[in-house]
């Protein structure tokens, strides 16, 4: 491990990842930071891209090289006492900003710290902003999402305030466009085995429909990588049988748009991405319009559509009041990073108090079966191996309690843009 010991005049920046789509949201974000120092620290986890993984991330910024180190959880603290950074980003899931905090918390002099999401972020979850209420700024990106979780965290008595951010991918670029059918693959969405299947048999229908134009399905890993999160059943085994235009991409979203004629997604962030480029978009709602399926966000935007026409090509471009309230706003909007220049100069006058992470319910043992969950064979404590052994079947018996519990009506609060209950796409493990 190097330590990066000297210092630039100007404000320092250490995105803190592991997982791609945090890595290409956390680096794309601090890229657009005007004059600052910047640098990506990729902590060792089960997640962790690889060198190829990376290298798609990171595309069209200006990390790489000796702006990216690789470190283990234990190395954090040391690395970042020598590299003395202003802001610290914490890009990852949940509990894996929860983990990093416990870190951040042993550096001196401790740096602001920032934590978001990356990427559609409606519904406002529970657990997303109570994992990272202990960040000192918490950044969404959209007028929408601030309203849902100023909502949601005064629900909950989080005192964090959202800051607004314009989407790393929200910026307008002009493509040249083509005739592709990108499809925009989801490792969570579509759900259920036979959802995928349907998945399968939609996109199939569609390069069958014009067989001397190509349907690219654009994968974030391959068979065997790491990512965000875990994909039972992979597309790729499902269109094994597939007509010869029908092809699977790894290349980043920007370039695979390069060549599209629209965007086809269930509720990925790549629409986003899309409309930016002036690409049309189809939100397909064969799987219903809910929160599960994370699209609620396209009601009223123009851009659902069904499976016919995905094959029939029938794209389209979101309305601008919709626009406007997710993810398009004006530029001079987005404050997070003149919140974030304030928060440096009040810490350094002593003015800023640090959020310390406690000690979970269970104290030690579930803070030790937390580290592991995260960081997987990367712990090798003994703690970490007795609180598996223990805690695991507590877990499950917490998860299947509470999805006993869950309530069937009522879990919805607002504006359908935030949700009070567990979820799927939340951890239910109870934290203090």
């Amino acid at each position: 491990m190097t330590f990066r010991a000297e210092r630039a005049p100007r404000l320092r920046v250490v995105v803190i990842a592991d997982a791609d789509s945090f890595v290409k949201w956390g680096t794309h974000l601090v890229d657009a930071v005007p004059g600052a120092s910047r640098h990506l620290l990729l902590v060792r986890t089960p997640l962790t891209v690889n060198d190829t993984q990376l290298d798609a991330a990171l595309t069209d910024t200006t990390f790489g090289g000796d702006r990216v180190t690789r470190v283990d959880f234990d190395e954090v603290p040391s690395w970042l006492t020598h590299d003395r950074p202003d802001i610290v980003v914490l890009a990852g899931r949940g509990p894996f900003v929860r983990l990093l905090g416990t870190q951040i918390d042993r550096v001196h002099p401790r740096p602001v710290v920032v934590a978001g999401l990356p990427g559609i972020s409606i519904p406002a979850l529970r657990g997303a902003a109570q994992y990272r209420k202990y960040a000192d700024l918490f950044v969404v990106h959209s007028h929408r999402e601030v309203r849902a979780f100023r909502e949601l965290g005064a629900t909950l008595g989080i005192a964090t305030e959202p800051a607004l951010a314009t989407l790393p991918f929200a910026r307008r670029r002009s493509v040249a466009g083509g005739t592709d059918l990108v499809f925009a693959a989801q490792a969570l969405i579509p759900r259920s085995t036979e959802e995928r299947m349907r998945m399968a048999d939609i996109l199939r229908d569609a390069a069958l429909a014009d067989p001397t134009r190509r349907v690219v399905v654009k994968l974030r890993a391959r068979a065997g990588e790491a990512q965000t999160h875990e994909e039972r059943v992979s597309l790729e085994t499902l269109l094994r049988d597939r007509p010869d235009n029908l092809v699977f991409s790894y290349e980043p979203m920007s370039q695979a748009l390069e060549t599209a004629e629209g965007l086809v997604t269930v509720s990925s962030t790549a629409a986003i991405e899309a409309i930016a480029a002036g690409i049309p978009v189809i939100a397909l709602d064969e799987f219903g319009v809910s929160k599960d399926n994370i699209n609620t966000v396209f009601a009223r935007s123009g851009l659902l559509g069904t499976a016919a026409d995905v094959a029939e090509r029938q794209f389209r471009h979101p309305n601008a009041v919709w626009m406007r309230d997710n993810y398009f706003h004006d530029q001079a909007d987005a404050t997070w990073w003149a919140r974030a220049q304030r928060l440096v100069a009040r810490r350094r006058a002593g003015e800023l108090a640090a959020r310390r992470v406690p000690t979970p319910r269970g104290g030690a043992l579930h803070a030790a079966w937390h580290r592991r969950s995260v960081l997987g064979d990367a712990d090798r404590t003994v703690s970490g191996a007795i609180a598996v052994r223990v805690g695991g079947p507590i877990v499950r018996a917490l998860v299947a309690l509470q999805r006993l519990r869950r309530p069937r009506v009522g879990s919805w609060r607002g504006a359908d843009d935030f949700t009070l209950t567990p979820s799927r796409n939340a951890n239910p493990v109870p934290l203090r």
